[in-house]
């Protein structure tokens, strides 16, 4: 096996641990408030999850031609310079990934991944490397413009509609509204699920295809491979099955406390949101535009209590998230680079590991899972919950 050849392969191997990442930090995103209502129980909830993503990474590309084509100018980098900007951008993107899975705070996997690819390539290039605006294609266009829309359009959208169910239904059987909008939640849960596969699944098939390009295994006009589309809806189903409990837990009982109605109006704007965002090629972040709706539907429902210093934590995170997942990357290409070769991919690689040990180490310190996951929120710093109550793994055991 040839050097180049491996470090592909090591490419490809850390796209797909990034998918899987992706797959168990934005779980939350389609099920937290289903979870939170008891519409679905929670391990339900994530199995169904995972299989809908499987589905939803099937349905288009446009997204993947996105990644692949809309932030690295291809004209400045080719060949095995390529391949290690990717590699650094991935590392960077699955280490703060995880350092947010820990806090439990619901950031951007996607801009995590951008910011490792952004900075990557500004330490390997220059700022010149990076395709900041160049119509509808560049780093403000595709991120930073969707970055501040989606989620006031989500929350202005979804604190419509919940006001709206609210009014609608003021007159009616408490019990019998909250029961029927469970049933709606599993369908509107479901279409954010496949809308999740569909916008994140193809970010990870086009970093992959860069990579491709990078090895000479592909041109950049070539259609995406079977396997890639395959592998990434596989590796992101897998992670999603997982269940990130620690974000599920923020989003469902942490922002606002949801009742089915609001559960309904807020995956309903979101699924509508996305799956809108995938068929115009733009890499959308789920995970603001849920919680855009979330709290949109907390401020929509009369009466309901919303935890600013929660959703502070949130805004801090997602501030936050490009530009130091792009240090992190950038120091990741820093070590490679300084090494050099295939040793430097191996020992970046090997770091990449020993931090997930440690991250996912410290988590076992305060465990969140599907018996605790709806446990009363108690401290808006920390989404871990109390000690388990004996009760606790009969929380949101499905529709009564």
């Amino acid at each position: 096996m040839s050097a180049e050849l491996l470090v592909l392969l090591i490419v490809v191997l850390t796209a797909l641990v990034f998918d899987f990442t992706n797959g168990f930090h934005d779980t939350a995103n389609a099920m937290a408030t289903s979870i939170a209502t008891g519409a679905l129980p929670p391990r339900t909830a994530v199995l169904l999850s995972g299989g809908l993503n499987l589905v939803g990474a099937f349905l288009s590309v446009a997204v993947a031609a996105t990644v692949a084509e809309g932030i690295v100018d291809l004209s400045e980098v080719s060949g095995r310079a390529l391949l290690d900007i990717v590699f650094a951008g991935l590392v960077g993107g699955i280490l703060w990934n995880l350092f947010t899975w820990l806090l439990g705070l619901p950031s951007s996997s996607s801009h995590a991944l951008f910011g490792g690819l952004i900075g990557a390539t500004i330490a390997a290039l220059g700022w010149d490397g990076v395709i900041w605006a160049s119509g509808s294609k560049g780093v403000l266009a595709k991120i930073i413009i969707p970055a501040l829309a989606a989620p006031i359009v989500a929350a202005l959208v979804a604190a419509l509609g919940s006001w709206a169910v609210y009014r609608i239904t003021s007159r009616s059987n408490g019990k019998t509204v909250e029961n029927g909008f469970r049933w709606g939640q599993i369908g509107s849960a479901s279409l954010v699920s496949l809308a999740h596969g569909t916008n994140d699944a193809q970010k990870t098939m086009g970093i992959i295809f860069l990579a491709l390009i990078a090895h000479g295994s592909a041109e950049a006009s070539d259609p995406l491979p079977l396997w890639v589309i395959v592998s990434c809806a596989v590796a992101i189903a897998l992670g999603t099955c997982l269940g990130g409990w620690r974000i599920i837990r923020t989003l469902g009982k942490g922002l606002v406390d949801i009742a089915p109605p609001q559960g309904f109006a807020a995956e309903s704007t979101s699924a509508a949101i996305i799956l809108t965002s995938a068929h115009f090629g733009l890499p959308l972040s789920t995970t603001q535009t849920v919680t855009g709706s979330i709290l949109g539907s907390g401020i929509g429902r009369p009466g309901a209590e919303v935890r600013w210093g929660v959703l502070g934590r949130m805004v801090v995170a997602w501030v936050l998230t490009l530009p130091l997942a792009g240090v992190v990357g950038a120091i990741c290409w820093g070590i490679l680079h300084a090494i050099g070769g295939t040793a430097g991919v191996l020992v970046v690689f090997a770091l990449l590991i020993a931090m997930a040990t440690l991250i996912w180490r410290r988590s076992k310190r305060a465990p969140v899972n599907s018996h605790n996951v709806n446990a009363d929120w108690q401290d808006e710093h920390t989404a871990a919950p109390g000690p388990a109550r004996s009760d606790d793994h009969t929380v949101g055991n499905g529709i009564g």
